[in-house]
């Protein structure tokens, strides 16, 4: 059996690394053919060219580019470099993984869907932002898209145990609640970076992890299914609102997500939290890795708790199904707010309890321009920005 040609975006992230893991786990199946970086740490995309010696690297960032470029010089290893350089991968590989984080990984998904490939989708910002746009290029033939969310492909999964996908009554995402689950509102005012990034159950990037605090990780999840699973050109096909997809807090992280039917059968997917899993599963689809990642012991699990999220101390689960009910680039706006909001967070110039507000300030000022294509998606991107830092650039001079 031939081996599936996989490329990498984004291979020196969180999802990056662990995708190399998996790939190595599985000797013979897979043939790393291309990795590539924005470039802030081109010395660890040099050790993975090194050791995997894929046929293609990509670095955006045209100096790294040069950096690496020297580094691998007499290897035989192709160095791309620009701003195109990643989505160019996609022209190598059978399953394209999108490990980008944030709205940059855009690019990366519609060159992989637009060539007919299978794309294995961490980067859900992409999605998210330009859900119409993204649709588009769905129906290409031969494009797939496999969610490497831990809980999107839980319901993938979940989904398999129908035939008929008009008998699902409801999709339930789970949440770990992050790190300030049953905390008050009161008692947020004061957390730090440090506490945003102590996550009790997943090792992810900062501002993954702080999305996860501030629940907004959950809200961009939310209208993710609604675009995989709730849209004509999803894998449900048959339109399942955001009346019927649901989250509910489940702090252990074992329960990754549910469907329920029509006849109240919930199915789950259950396994210990491990981002391998979800990778390998959408890398080996229709088939699954031999590798046990995320093994349950069963005879110490213990208990399973689930709880419903508190809306009114984590507001940006609720500003999330807002945006994602408006649809066409108000969920552009929100995910370029969030980003803005964050990245000023992390940078100490906004305190957590701050991000929920810039969002709804800056979704507030949407200016109603529709979702045409990408480069409409683009421009809502950066209006977007532009307002979120404006209103930071406000609000930190007032204090």
């Amino acid at each position: 059996m031939a081996r599936t040609r996989v490329a990498l975006a984004g291979s020196t992230g969180s999802i990056g690394t662990q995708a190399l893991e998996v790939l190595e786990a599985e000797p013979g199946r897979f043939e790393l053919v291309a990795i590539g970086a924005t470039g802030r740490d081109p010395a660890a995309l040099v050790a993975q060219a090194h050791r995997h010696r894929p046929a293609v690297v990509a670095v955006t960032d045209p100096a790294a580019a040069s950096t690496v470029a020297e580094s691998l010089a007499g290897t035989g290893v192709e160095v791309r470099a620009g701003t195109e350089a990643m989505a160019s991968l996609a022209e190598l590989a059978d399953v394209v993984v999108n490990g980008v984080v944030g709205f940059a990984g855009l690019d990366v998904t519609l060159a992989t869907l637009d060539a007919g490939r299978r794309l294995a989708l961490a980067n859900k910002e992409s999605l998210i932002a330009a859900g119409p746009v993204v649709q588009a290029s769905r129906r290409t033939p031969g494009a797939e898209l496999v969610p490497v969310d831990s809980e999107h492909g839980a319901i993938h999964q979940c989904l398999r145990a129908s035939a008929d996908h008009r008998s699902v009554a409801r999709l339930l995402l789970t949440a770990s609640g992050g790190p300030f689950r049953g905390r008050s509102i009161d008692e947020l005012a004061s957390v730090t970076i440090a506490d945003a990034l102590a996550h009790p159950t997943w090792s992810m990037g900062p501002k993954i992890t702080v999305d996860s605090s501030t629940l907004m990780n959950k809200g961009l999840e939310v209208i993710e299914a609604h675009e995989l699973f709730g849209t004509p050109a999803g894998d449900a096909g048959h339109g399942i609102g955001f009346d019927r997809i649901e989250v509910v807090v489940h702090p252990q992280s074992i329960v990754h997500s549910m469907v329920e039917f029509t006849d109240a059968s919930t199915i789950a997917q259950l396994s210990n939290p491990d981002m391998r899993l979800p990778i390998g599963y959408a890398l080996a689809w229709p088939e699954r890795i031999a590798t046990p990642f995320g093994r349950i012991d069963w005879s110490t699990l213990g208990r399973l708790d689930f709880e419903p999220p508190d809306l009114g101390a984590f507001a940006c689960l609720g500003l999330a199904y807002a945006a994602g009910r408006a649809g066409g680039t108000v969920p552009a706006w929100l995910n370029a707010a969030n980003e803005v909001a964050v990245a000023a967070f992390l940078d100490g110039r906004i305190a957590w309890c701050d991000i929920p507000s810039v969002i709804e300030s800056t979704v507030a000022a949407h200016d109603g321009a529709p979702a045409t294509d990408a480069a409409a998606i683009v421009e809502a991107d950066a209006s977007a920005r532009r307002v979120a830092s404006a209103l930071l650039n406000r609000s930190v001079a007032v204090r």
